[in-house]
């Protein structure tokens, strides 16, 4: 991967009507900034990227209808702080709110969520790459490097952090350009890695059973491609069991802890999200589209697509229905 900004931020923004815009934007010029069409909504993406390693992001905008994004993303562990946001990620089921720490990871595959219009989207945060936290972390400090993974597992969700916070805020409002910029937002991404890294040191130590190894991570690694490939067939939790080398109940916990959902949950989630695309995309009855997500029972899957998405079939095929990337129509 040559750069987050051009390889994700840039394709995703244009889809989803941003354009690059030069002229002086509130934030540090050291950065690029786009704003929204005016159609579309209204404010500002702000990011900046050094090289390989890492890109940082600041949101502030608002869209006039539902978004519903989708796209391709890279490798790469995310952490923000929303001020203000209403939606929900699709994969895994995550609702997006304010006034927590939201941790993410790219896994080379599709990300998709939606936002709900007139609510603003104000968040910071930073993007480290593999570059970042194996090459170049394990190469600077080579007997002491920690599993970067499982020390950001650790602090996804928390409502109480509030040194990763101010730091966050300080980015937010530094303006400076040239090297002044590239020493400060080199060291403040250094600095927030930091912070995470004691915090989950002594989340450790509090807590034992709640740090997830990096070898679990990886299991569990396993076992979500394993569902993603085959979600539509019968998925048995001791087979799953045995891909994650790991008990049922150690299993059901240690998924539960690191993704903040059931797998059942998990399962629901990638059909419905499947359902959607063919809803969207298809003529197909939806009897058969039933058939295809992996449900006999046409029924069943209309009363599970109208609690996870709060329409029918019907409905959201008539209402909803939406590019792959765009804005909804209500």
């Amino acid at each position: 991967m040559k750069d987050l900004v051009a390889d994700m931020h840039v394709p995703c923004l244009a889809k989803c009507g941003f354009f690059r815009d030069d002229s002086p934007s509130p934030y540090s010029q050291a950065g690029t900034c786009f704003s929204i069409s005016p159609e579309k909504g209204s404010g500002h993406y702000w990011t900046y990227s050094r090289e390989n390693l890492f890109s940082i992001s600041i949101l502030d905008f608002v869209f006039y209808e539902d978004l519903y994004l989708e796209f391709e993303q890279p490798k790469y562990m995310s952490l923000n702080y929303y001020d203000s946001v209403a939606g929900e990620e699709l994969h895994p089921p995550k609702r997006l709110s304010s006034g927590y720490i939201r941790v993410h990871f790219g896994c080379n595959n599709v990300y998709r969520a939606r936002y709900e219009k007139n609510v603003p989207i104000r968040s910071t945060g930073f993007e480290i790459t593999p570059e970042y936290y194996e090459d170049y972390l394990q190469t600077k400090y080579p007997d002491e490097y920690t599993d970067l993974r499982s020390a950001f597992v650790s602090v996804d969700g928390l409502t109480h952090f509030p040194e990763l916070v101010f730091l966050l805020r300080q980015i937010r409002q530094f303006r400076g350009t040239g090297i002044a910029a590239r020493l400060y937002y080199e060291s403040k991404v250094a600095e927030a890695v930091s912070l995470i890294v004691e915090r989950a040191k002594q989340q450790k130590k509090a807590h034992p059973s709640k740090f997830v190894s990096r070898e679990d991570l990886d299991s569990l690694q396993a076992v979500t491609a394993y569902m993603d490939a085959h979600f539509a067939g019968e998925l048995h939790l001791e087979h799953l069991a045995r891909i994650a080398c790991m008990g049922t109940t150690k299993l059901k916990y240690t998924f539960k802890l690191v993704y903040k959902c059931t797998i059942t949950e998990y399962i629901q989630n990638k059909r419905m999200s499947h359902a959607e695309q063919l809803l969207s995309a298809t003529d197909l009855p939806i009897s058969q589209i039933a058939q295809i997500v992996g449900y006999h029972n046409s029924s069943r899957f209309s009363e599970l697509f109208r609690k996870m998405t709060g329409l029918l079939p019907n409905e959201y095929r008539r209402h909803c229905a939406t590019p792959l990337f765009g804005v909804a129509k209500k």
